[in-house]
């Protein structure tokens, strides 16, 4: 009974990794599948349907850590916190998800620069999100001024997506485009955007966590 309740201490960073992984896995399919609009050498449909799949294991992975926290007398760190960075890493997913049901609800057949560029940054983000999460557990101080690092590299790189959002939306406007494409891409432009809006969030809890346990 009281193993039940007290878990070992690696398991929920194990779970919290598993959940990275997919964030990971899902954001590497998006990237192919923005890159692969117009070009003719991808399956666009059965990208999106990864992302979606991914999204929909780590709403598995999501519960049982939830669960798993009810059920727990203690945890290795705040559960708070545990909870938060839990929803945060499903919330990228899902954002994710978004930008790859756009395309076929927009009926997105070719890329741009800018959005490319975003898949390209917003993959960046995850990747770097999954190396932020995998430092969680780790004692070691230069572990944990790494993934700081990380952390803030994060944060970065969703200044960098802000630039390009705004940019790319000013040229829709340039009258160069029609209403339509303007409105579609702009909202594309704005799902991607929020995939390193997501990525922040987490990091920042991440950030946190760290700092309150160092």
């Amino acid at each position: 009974m009281f193993s039940s309740l007290m878990p070992n201490r690696n398991e929920f960073f194990e779970l919290l990794a598993a959940h990275s992984d997919l964030v990971v896995a899902g954001s590497n399919a998006a990237l192919r599948l923005v890159n692969g609009l117009g070009q003719g050498t991808e399956d666009i449909p059965a990208l999106a349907a990864e992302v979606n799949f991914n999204e929909k294991a780590a709403d598995k992975i999501k519960a049982e850590l939830i669960g798993l926290l009810h059920k727990s007398f203690t945890t290795p760190i705040n559960r708070d916190q545990i909870h938060t960075l839990t929803i945060e890493l499903d919330l990228v997913l899902n954002a994710l998800k978004e930008v790859a049901n756009a395309v076929n609800m927009y009926n997105i057949t070719e890329s741009t620069a800018e959005a490319r560029e975003l898949a390209s940054l917003g993959a960046d983000a995850c990747l770097r999100l999954h190396r932020g999460v995998g430092g969680l557990g780790s004692k070691d101080k230069s572990r944990k001024a790494e993934t700081l690092s990380v952390c803030s590299e994060i944060d970065i790189l969703e200044s960098k997506a802000d630039a390009i959002e705004r940019k790319a939306i000013g040229k829709l406007f340039d009258g160069s485009h029609s209403i339509w494409t303007a409105i579609k891409m702009r909202e594309f432009y704005t799902l991607q955007e929020n995939v390193l809006n997501r990525c922040e969030d987490a990091a920042k809890t991440i950030e946190e966590i760290l700092i309150e346990n160092s």
